[in-house]
């Protein structure tokens, strides 16, 4: 096992943290689930001390993908047969307080395989102006609540937050206490992203020949992109030894983000001949992961970002097409197949039954119920009226839509919009409301998505503003279906701020909404009252039973 990298995705904790980044409680479970499929191996799943909410989300993760066996390929790199694997570690942060290690325990402790992550900063900078502790007064909350941690779950992590700014005799000490308090593996932060991989590399290097107890421990490592070299960082500090990666799909996170999982696997991947180095990743999932971690944060992914953006195989400069077409290896070092780029052997249309719907979503990795698949059903044969042939990421964009959206507290039952260079653009929207009525409420605006979203507001009382909003096709062609996210933010004074685990600070909150339609006026309405319906939810203001309408516009 020298040679096996674990990957530790903490997109569901470090990446919620991104503005706007807010998910629900089944987006979550079903992120997890992608992540679980693609084989990685320890997933955290939040921080259940923020809020009742965030407990509940991390124990439903480890009940529903955390005491199962999952799916995965005998060969990781070729994905050519498929057995079942263990379920992956789920894993809750903590403070080093007793009340966070509790409350992570409690969230855990359902899964076949539980682990607590706490944390405490061990910078003078830290320590002195967040923490305001001594030094010795952090080595003694280390040990107190390390063994603490240790007599609820067998597995422990503990990380020292800030170790890049860390004094490294004083770190070597800290992390020999947590080996000898119980800590399984010990992650190393670099929390603001300050190190170079030169620096960084001799920090892992220093920690592995001075940390006594050691090889009792995985040294793990936590890279924040400040400065852009959180890849190049986690994999300079690999090379010194370090064994397992946290990080986060499409590098999302705090500030500038996290070292991107897809990119430091795909970096093993293809220079294994230079790190002889392995993890237990599915690479042809990770094309899928991102795209829904992307729909259901609503960050989109930048078009020339590595391994996952749009422009990622493309070619334009005509030398670069010339030498791709005598042999792709001129300018491609990876091939689209080796991260799910491909191209369904089964093509759908308006012709094909439930049951062929049915396996070609089992192979994208969707498990559905019979009512789930029901509901998909419907709007996939309204789509191929529409579509001669459906696309894989036209199911995708379907699944999304219609099935892991949340709880339809209002919903969009009728749109007509009137716009062009002549007139006012006006909208006329028709909602269902909780109680089962129809309102209908019509709108002026500076376009027809702003009479829209006005027409709404007209109906649903929920003070936001729109902070973000944008559209995309999901495959060529003029009848692609359109692809809206949108981020709001909340102005409700009822509605508490988050707390955020490293610094404590109170984020007011915000919510991302998806929607997606062939009408991409439609699509922008869904998004909308998707995040809206997110917002009533959190705001506690969401009926105890709302009626789910299938009625489509």
């Amino acid at each position: 096992m020298d040679n096996y990298v674990r990957i530790f995705d903490t997109t569901l904790r470090d990446g919620e943290q991104s503005p706007g980044a807010s998910l629900t409680s089944g987006e979550k479970v079903e992120i997890a689930r992608a992540l679980a499929r693609m084989g990685i191996d320890i997933i955290e799943a939040g921080f259940p001390a923020a809020s009742p909410d965030d407990l509940e989300a991390v124990r439903r993760i480890a009940i529903e993908v955390g005491t199962g066996p999952q799916a995965r390929s005998e060969d990781a790199d070729t994905a050519q047969s498929v057995t079942q694997r263990q379920p992956p570690i789920i894993c809750g942060l903590a403070r080093t307080t007793k009340s966070d290690i509790d409350a992570a325990w409690e969230a855990v402790r359902h899964a076949a395989r539980p682990r607590i992550h706490t944390f405490i900063a061990t910078s003078p900078i830290h320590m002195q102006y967040k923490l305001k502790m001594s030094p010795g007064e952090v080595v003694q909350r280390v040990r107190e609540m390390v063994a603490y941690a240790r007599t609820l779950c067998a597995d422990v992590e503990f990380s020292p937050e800030d170790a890049g700014r860390s004094e490294p005799e004083f770190l070597y000490t800290v992390l020999a206490l947590a080996i000898e308090c119980g800590a399984t593996t010990l992650n190393i932060p670099d929390t603001v992203g300050y190190t170079t991989p030169e620096e960084w590399g001799r920090l892992i290097e220093g920690i592995i020949r001075n940390t006594k107890g050691i090889e009792k421990a995985v040294v793990s490592m936590h890279c924040h992109n400040d400065l852009g070299m959180a890849t190049a960082n986690t994999l300079a500090g690999l090379r010194a030894g370090a064994r397992q990666v946290e990080g986060t799909i499409n590098g999302i996170g705090e500030r500038a983000g996290n070292a991107s999982i897809e990119e430091v696997v795909m970096a093993l991947h293809t220079r294994r001949n230079l790190f002889h180095l392995t993890t237990g990743i599915d690479t042809t999932q990770i094309s899928r992961v991102s795209h829904m971690v992307s729909t259901y944060t609503g960050i989109p992914v930048q078009p020339n970002k590595a391994i996952v953006g749009a422009n990622a195989f493309a070619h334009e400069a005509g030398i670069h097409q010339d030498g791709m077409l005598k042999h792709h290896t001129t300018y491609e070092i990876m091939q689209p197949e080796m991260i799910g780029l491909t191209q369904s052997s089964l093509v759908l249309g308006k012709h094909s039954g439930r049951h062929a719907l049915r396996v070609r979503l089992g192979e994208l990795g969707h498990e559905l119920t019979t009512e789930e698949l029901d509901r998909a059903f419907e709007r996939f044969k309204e789509l191929a009226d529409k579509k001669k042939s459906i696309a894989d990421a036209d199911l995708e964009a379907l699944v999304a839509d219609q099935i892991y959206q949340p709880r339809e507290i209002y919903a969009l039952d009728g749109l007509q919009v009137a716009c062009g260079t002549m007139g006012m653009p006006t909208a006329t929207v028709r909602l269902r409301c909780p109680d089962g009525s129809l309102q209908v409420q019509a709108s002026t605006g500076t376009g027809p998505v702003d009479a829209a979203y006005k027409a709404i507001d007209g109906i649903i009382n929920a003070p936001n503003s729109l902070e973000e909003f944008s559209i995309r096709a999901i495959t060529e062609g003029i009848d692609a279906i359109g692809e809206v996210t949108v981020r709001l933010e909340s102005k409700d004074e009822a509605l508490a701020p988050r707390e955020t685990a490293q610094n404590g600070r109170k984020r007011t909150r915000s919510f991302g909404g998806h929607g997606a339609d062939t009408d991409i006026i439609v699509a922008s309405a869904k998004a909308y009252l998707s995040a809206i319906n997110k917002l009533l939810v959190a705001s506690g203001r969401a009926p105890a039973a709302a009626p789910v309408s299938t009625a489509k516009p």
